[in-house]
């Protein structure tokens, strides 16, 4: 790398501001909390840089649902609606979660955040909390992401990628 200035009117900050975004699905993945064992599934969005009037490009947004305390499960409705906003279409059956994940791989959304404070057991923080989640006005994609090195991606998946159906799954296996 060659070498480079400072200039501050260059220089970008690490908080994405409270309000609106056109986001596209990064990843969408089941995890647990290391510390607590609690389960939660995770959308990483990422702020489209291919939409020209909006700041923040390429930062990302970490959407979690959590299971209900009293069922252990997670709610079928609010995995049904990120769906529904990413424009999977009604009645799309699913052979399990991944699949549901793969159905929303890089399907963009409009999603409204805002920087919240909270406090729990003498500890306190700041999280980026998703408020609202609507389709996108733009549903042609033309974000470019990013590869790890920070070079430009080509992600090789296209939306009109054929996915196995052939799967059966029941009630019981899923998580909701």
């Amino acid at each position: 790398m060659a070498g480079f200035d400072m200039d501050y009117s260059e220089a970008t900050d690490f908080v994405v501001e409270n309000g609106t975004y056109e986001v596209v699905i990064n990843e969408a993945k089941q995890d647990v909390f290391k510390n607590s064992g609690m389960d939660y599934l995770q959308f990483d969005l990422i702020i489209r840089n291919d939409i020209t009037n909006q700041n923040s490009k390429n930062m990302h947004i970490f959407y979690r649902i959590f299971p209900s305390k009293e069922t252990g499960k997670f709610p079928k409705g609010m995995l049904l609606a990120v769906g529904k906003n990413a424009g999977i279409p009604n009645n799309t059956h699913f052979q399990s979660l991944d699949d549901y994940f793969n159905h929303l791989y890089h399907k963009p959304l409009l999603v409204t955040v805002k920087n919240e404070k909270w406090e729990k057991n003498g500890k306190s923080g700041e999280n980026l909390n998703v408020k609202n989640m609507r389709p996108s006005a733009f549903p042609n994609v033309q974000h470019i992401f990013k590869n790890n090195d920070g070079t430009s991606a080509n992600t090789g998946m296209n939306s009109s990628d054929p996915i196995d159906t052939t799967i059966d799954i029941t009630d019981d296996q899923l998580p909701f």
